[in-house]
């Protein structure tokens, strides 16, 4: 019996890959210093499994941006657009790296980044491959091959992990008509042998292939080239031991498949889906041996020892425990790294803090488990076993976790508490009259830049150092200069920049309860973006309004509408470490709840327009189409109660971002919001196309610049991107702003931007009457 990961948290135990990141992107640290830190945390991260008794240590699981990005340079499939920026000598290979990521606006180049959405079901973001016909890819970077060596040389035993082509090419996206990107494979697959070839002269054993697209519904072409792509691997290369690992979801249909590939390992997840194991184990041939994902890698919660082992047991009965390898169920990437480091006992309170295991307390789990079920455990392993064994059971029964006002709430919520009051076309008339909105509106998403000091006041004030009347006074100085600004360039709809909250989760969950908080619970969500997801332990409630306060100071400071800005329930849910003890869709109606109070509460304060962002809607979708509409039902549901308290003339928004919305758009439309927002830039408005087919009845803001980018655009990119939403969406349904909240950004960026967008919005204008039509 083998243990092994799947990969490793990587942006650092204290975030040092982000913070050096930022300053080499600011030029504030070098080239050799990114690279240098990029090293030492690789190294911890091997030594710490190695110490923990790991068997085969992932390596190359390291990204400086994002594992995608990875692939597509080591493939060399660089977009034509960066070809200078790698023909200038100056430039190094992380240079073109992050301006594949990022863009690139200096030395007279402005080039657009590539695409970002989601990866899979997660909140991580990956940079979407580009592909044209006939496409030719070459072993450009050796990061692969140089991560082994290093790993090697530490004394590691190391397994790369290593993207498999079939995933890789259904990751990314045809740039033009006419090709199956699959059609690629015979181009691509001289690179990985080249790849595979080197990593077995430097006496590499094991190598992981990532294929999560084995757990998706696949086509019959698809899984005919897997069956090809696989098959000339071993020809190839009869020698190495090949772990395919699947994740996210059950192999169902494509078990077969899965299970006649010619490679030496199978890894499943058994945390998503648990009753696969007895449909793998009916079929698994003798030749393959089976990775038992059985530790999440995706949730914060201590593994069930006693379930985890009756895993074990029934695989070892059934192929005996030579063949079995015991894993987490998918990269511990989406995991914290290390529950040592909460150590504030107000902030987690211990008894919260006993259910817990974050990265390196996974690891130690997996260790365990092979002792425990291998007969060789030790005294530590059994003290291990009798500690999770409690923590299981004082979880199931403490009265922190329920609350019978919240579920007799929710047992007594009907369908009428999911309906506005009128259709959206008596509901615009009746906004229109107190609004009076010119055609193309401007607005922005919500944030506005947090500066360092802004920061540096909310740490001052969490610290003791700061009372809470001088706290409040700093912010309300930042909101008044921000609402002050967005009067002065002509923003029509402002928002008061939410300099008061650190994110758009955790701030609203820090006043729910049954919310419970980490000092240090960090995960990546793109590049040097880090998040800190809350914890929802019990059941959801709202003690006390949330967002009043600050909204009504903003509006009273101008004669324009300031939006309300909330987070809808399923982002929250999403975006959260959420409670495994029920179902996900009842936690989601407690959070819908909470937010209706809330939304009530603005409407009675005189907020007009209230902003409820869903980015996560699309993201929660399962992997398998089969078993989408029951998720849609309760997650448009969810959001439909959290909206639906209020009058006719309240204008509802909401927000998504990077989403395909094609094979949704009718529950996007079942949602009934009255104007939706969403990024279009990267995409440069094909994302529209979904709308205008549909012919979508409500109005729609479509990103005209991205904001994950450094680059400004300028006015007349922006109006060419207004030409093509109208070309597809009646102007009068149209509303113009940047693709996503600004918090990110730097203000003088922000503000150039802003400034162009609003510009772009006037000269679009022009061309149109009041009521939309073109002027001839």
């Amino acid at each position: 019996m083998q243990t092994h990961l799947l990969g490793y948290p990587r942006i650092g135990s204290n975030r040092e890959l982000k913070k050096v990141c930022e300053q080499y992107w600011s030029g504030k640290a070098t080239l050799n210093e990114l690279l240098e830190t990029g090293k030492n945390i690789s190294l911890q991260n091997w030594k710490l499994q190695q110490a923990a008794r790991i068997d085969l240590v992932p390596c190359n699981d390291f990204s400086y941006y994002d594992q995608v990005l990875d692939m597509t340079l080591s493939v060399g499939a660089i977009p034509e657009r960066y070809k200078e920026i790698a023909s200038r000598a100056s430039n190094s290979e992380l240079d073109l790296y992050f301006a594949m990521a990022r863009g690139y606006q200096k030395d007279g180049l402005d080039i657009t980044a590539m695409e970002m959405t989601k990866w899979f079901d997660t909140n991580y973001h990956y940079i979407v491959p580009e592909f044209h016909k006939n496409q030719q890819f070459r072993l450009f970077s050796k990061k692969i091959i140089s991560e082994f060596v290093s790993a090697k040389q530490a004394g590691i035993n190391a397994k790369p992990v290593i993207i498999g082509p079939l995933t890789y090419l259904l990751l990314g996206k045809e740039k033009e008509e006419g090709f199956d990107k699959l059609d690629l494979a015979q181009n691509l697959l001289p690179v990985y042998l080249q790849i595979l070839k080197e990593l077995e002269n430097h006496g590499a054993e094991y190598i992981q292939f990532d294929e999560p697209f084995l757990a998706l519904d696949l086509n019959e072409k698809a899984k005919e080239t897997y069956q090809f792509i696989y098959t000339e691997i071993r020809k190839q290369f009869p020698n190495l031991k090949f772990i395919v690992t699947t994740y996210f979801d059950g192999l169902q249909d494509n078990l077969s498949l899965a299970a006649s590939l010619p490679v030496d390992v199978l890894h499943i997840d058994l945390v998503r889906c648990p009753e696969q194991l007895d449909e793998v184990l009916n079929v698994i041939p003798q030749t393959l041996s089976l990775s038992l994902g059985i530790i999440d890698g995706r949730n914060i919660w201590k593994n069930d020892f006693e379930r985890s082992l009756g895993f074990i047991e029934k695989a070892v009965y059934a192929i005996g425990s030579e063949r079995i390898f015991i894993a987490p169920s998918c990269s511990l990437l989406h995991s914290p790294y290390d529950l040592d480091l909460e150590t504030n006992e107000k902030t987690l309170s211990p008894e919260i803090k006993q259910w817990m295991a974050f990265a390196k307390q996974k690891v130690d789990e997996v260790v365990a488990l092979k002792k425990l079920a291998s007969g060789k455990a030790d005294y530590q392993a059994l003290q291990q076993y009798a500690e999770n064994k409690k923590a299981v059971e004082t979880r199931k029964t403490s009265a922190l976790i329920h609350n019978q006002d919240v579920k007799d709430r929710v047992d007594v919520t009907t369908e009428d508490d999911a309906k506005r009051n009128s259709p959206f076309s008596i509901r615009k008339e009746e906004q229109q009259k107190i609004l009076q909105l010119p055609l193309f509106p401007t607005t922005t998403i919500g944030s506005f830049p947090q500066t360092k000091e802004v920061r540096a006041w909310r740490s001052k004030f969490k610290k003791g150092e700061l009372t809470a009347e001088q706290y409040d006074d700093l912010l309300k100085k930042e909101t008044e200069r921000t609402i002050r600004w967005q009067e002065e360039i002509g923003i029509d709809v402002l928002v008061h920049g939410e300099f008061e909250r650190n994110d758009m989760v955790e701030y609203f969950g820090e006043q729910l309860s049954g919310f419970a908080f980490t000092q240090n619970g960090w995960v990546q969500s793109y590049g040097s973006r880090c998040v800190k997801p809350p914890v929802i332990y019990g059941d959801v409630h709202r003690p006390h309004p949330m967002t009043v306060y600050w909204s009504q100071y903003a509006q009273s400071l101008t004669q324009k509408w300031v939006k309300g800005m909330l987070t809808g329930p399923v982002t929250i849910l999403q975006w959260s470490f959420v409670r495994d003890d029920q179902p996900r869709s009842l936690t989601c109606k407690q959070i819908a709840l909470a937010i209706r109070d809330e939304v009530n509460d603005l409407e009675k304060a005189g907020i007009r327009i209230i902003q409820i962002d869903e980015p996560a809607i699309r993201e929660g979708l399962p992997l398998r189409r089969s078993e989408w509409q029951q998720y849609l039902k309760w997650a448009v549901e969810a959001f439909r109660i959290s909206s639906s308290g209020v009058e006719d003339a309240t204008q509802i928004h909401t927000h998504m971002c990077y989403s395909e919305f094609n094979d949704i758009i009718q529950n996007i439309a079942d949602m009934d919001a009255d104007v939706i927002t969403i990024e279009c830039s990267r995409s440069q408005m094909e994302l529209l196309n979904a709308f205008a087919d549909f012919k979508y009845p409500n109005e729609i803001g479509p990103g005209v610049y991205d904001i994950h980018s450094p680059r400004v655009p300028s006015k007349e990119e922006m109006v060419e991107l207004l030409k093509k939403a109208q070309a597809v969406i009646p102007a009068q349904q149209l509303w113009v702003n940047p693709d996503c909240g600004l918090k990110t950004r730097h203000w003088d960026e922000t503000e150039k931007a802003l400034i162009a967008m609003v510009e772009a919005s006037k000269e679009a204008a022009k061309i149109f009457d009041k009521e939309g039509n073109l002027v001839k």
